[in-house]
């Protein structure tokens, strides 16, 4: 069941904020620190060009128009009064005419036509006025919903099954009745999995580490999976990118792996899955090479259902969260990307080429060949701003040379975190998604969590990492020198800490930006409107206790980065987490996901429980968010 909230809204319905007002301005919020003196603030905001605004109390958001709901418990999706929320597709629904409806008992190849499970990071591609293609990123799989078994001694059917759930859907859709609906007959339905035939591409592609016995070529590649978040290319294709790729590998041998594995967590257990029981290549002990052909950002083309999707190498293999995609002034493509790990850390690509809109499909190699960099930060660590620099992972240049473990560029890019910590690359509490303001000029990345920040001797506190532990997450930002996304500099402060003013002080407690009203913890998935709105969806703790009591289930905010304020959209059902959103051209839709909810949504009842895609629309027809 899905409900709004029973708070009225009286507002009337805004006309659609003037976006010119992002072009001229720098993003802002105030000060950082409860209870900084207001010279102080106004010193700050004066000397900082990443944040540019009246210092003072914080001024109530003209962009934002829905008034905030409170937190939830329920086993529900609840959205503000004025607005809906439909179910548009679950896990299992089928998405071809030959396709059969959902069961848990559904084998292998029903499931490969079928929408994938916990569904992630998605792009709505227009294709007419009543017509669209949504592409899905479907992440992984939970035993215990997947089988009548519960997943214990799969079979081979099992273990095709599992696969078939992952990596990626997508699905036309066509309105009726004004409302979005699947198309189960349109052309351009097609199911991406664990065994979809790929081309690996740019400077790694042929190289040593990834042939294996089934592929001496080093250049064809079956499967996606671990499938999070995404992004999308001004040409018309979509980005799928590679996460937790380590979970997926075993062997019944004890093998000894070196340190390259170890960086990217590869051993001989795996997360349970169990494929390397029924495909071969899965075993790390019979296929070591395997590994190294996953953790890449995959370029699809939507509109091809026969395309071959590609792998691009010249992004880097780490954990990818994202991949934030903007043209610079100049033409280059640069594309933004977290590594999804504590300590880890936040890249940026600079294409060779440059994009030519006038060129059309011409420009679809543009991520093939550039060049990768990864961020230091730097700053005092009372100041919560500083300074930044992107340090170039080229082989050769800073210490990445045969001497030091990298012997060329494709060794560079399959051991980019290496290549991070052999150039001196800050290690960050969890970057995960990256989003580019609507400005173009500033960029913004969540950093979720990190027990391990100033525990370990590795992930020391640091200006842009401030917080021991960092139980609640913050979100960082940054403006490149001058406005151009290729320079080697940029400025840096932290947008907001969550935390918990009410039982909390301090950095804990989070910036001033936070409150009882609007308090949350781990920041995922961001995005931004057409008009500048940053939403933002967490991956938390759920359990209601302790040092997040109050916080209920997992949620959705909206946030005004030049006044700094965040109200809450939207709360999820039990055990869930909110991530991947997207927006219809007109921004009268939006699409959210509801990933692995643990009680029975959406069917309620006894019902097994299905990570699901979401529709919100405004009542009365608006734009999301006014």
């Amino acid at each position: 069941m899905i409900v709004v909230s029973k708070h009225i809204d009286q507002r009337p319905l805004d006309a659609e904020p003037e976006f010119n007002r992002f072009i001229d301005a720098a993003v802002s919020r105030r000060r950082f620190l409860q209870g900084a003196g207001a010279a102080s603030t106004v010193a700050f905001f004066a000397a900082n060009p990443v944040a540019k605004a009246v210092a003072g109390s914080m001024s109530k958001s003209e962009l934002i128009g829905f008034d905030a709901i409170p937190t939830s418990t329920a086993d529900t999706v609840k959205v503000p009064a004025g607005y809906k929320a439909d179910v548009l597709v679950s896990w299992g629904d089928p998405i071809f005419t030959n396709a059969p409806a959902f069961s848990q008992q559904n084998n292998a190849d029903a499931q490969a036509q079928q929408f994938g499970d916990n569904n992630d990071g998605m792009t709505f591609f227009p294709l007419a006025n009543d017509r669209a293609l949504l592409a899905v990123n479907n992440e992984y799989i939970n035993d215990e919903y997947l089988f009548t078994h519960g997943g214990e001694n799969i079979s081979a059917d099992d273990a095709r099954k599992s696969q078939a759930a992952h990596g990626v859907s997508l699905v036309e859709l066509k309105k009726v009745d004004g409302r979005w609906t699947i198309n189960p007959q349109g052309r351009l339905n097609r199911r991406i999995t664990a065994y979809t035939e790929m081309a690996m591409t740019g400077p790694a592609a042929g190289h040593s580490l990834l042939k294996t016995a089934a592929d001496p070529s080093g250049k064809l590649i079956l499967g996606t999976f671990n499938n999070c978040a995404n992004g999308e290319t001004p040409w018309g294709t979509y980005l799928t990118c590679e996460e937790n790729f380590n979970g997926y590998f075993a062997s019944e041998k004890t093998v000894t792996l070196g340190k390259t594995y170890q960086r990217y967590g590869i051993s001989d257990t795996d997360w349970g899955y169990d494929w390397y029981k029924h495909d071969e290549r899965f075993d790390v002990a019979k296929h070591p090479n395997e590994p190294h052909r996953f953790g890449w950002v995959v370029e699809i083309d939507p509109m091809d259902p026969n395309s071959t999707p590609k792998k691009r190498s010249a992004l880097g293999r780490f954990k990818h969260e994202n991949a934030a995609l903007t043209v610079n002034d100049d033409g280059h493509v640069v594309v933004y990307m977290g590594d999804d790990e504590r300590g880890e850390h936040l890249y940026k690509f600079v294409s060779e080429g440059k994009y030519d809109p006038s060129k059309g499909s011409a420009n679809r190699d543009l991520l093939e060949n550039g060049t990768l960099y990864v961020a230091k930060f730097t700053g005092s660590d009372d100041e919560l701003k500083g300074q930044g620099e992107w340090l170039e992972l080229t082989f050769g240049k800073n210490g990445l040379t045969p001497e030091n473990g990298f012997p060329d560029q494709a060794s560079v890019l399959i051991f980019a975190r290496e290549a991070a910590t052999q150039v001196g690359a800050t290690t960050m509490d969890r970057p995960e998604w990256v989003a580019v303001h609507a400005d173009n000029k500033h960029v913004f990345c969540t950093l979720t969590n990190n027990k391990y920040r100033g525990v370990k001797d590795s992930q020391p506190l640091n200006a842009a990492n401030p917080r021991t532990k960092n139980p609640y997450g913050h979100i960082i930002r940054w403006a490149p020198t001058q406005g151009d996304h290729t320079q080697p500099t940029f400025e840096w402060d932290i947008f907001v800490m969550a935390g918990h003013p009410e039982k909390q002080s301090g950095l804990m407690a989070g910036t001033d930006n936070i409150n009882k009203d609007n308090m949350f913890n781990s920041p995922d998935g961001i995005g931004f409107d057409r008009a500048g709105r940053l939403w933002i969806q967490t991956d938390g703790d759920y359990s209601n206790e302790g040092d997040f009591a109050g916080m209920g289930n997992n949620q959705m905010l909206c946030a005004d980065t030049q006044t700094g304020e965040i109200r809450r959209f939207l709360t999820g059902p039990t055990s869930c987490e909110i991530t991947g959103l997207t927006f219809t051209p007109d921004s009268r839709t939006m699409f959210v996901g509801v990933q692995h909810p643990g009680a029975h949504f959406p069917a309620g009842g006894d019902a097994i429980p299905r990570s699901s895609v979401i529709m919100i629309t405004k009542e009365d027809g608006g734009v999301i968010g006014t």
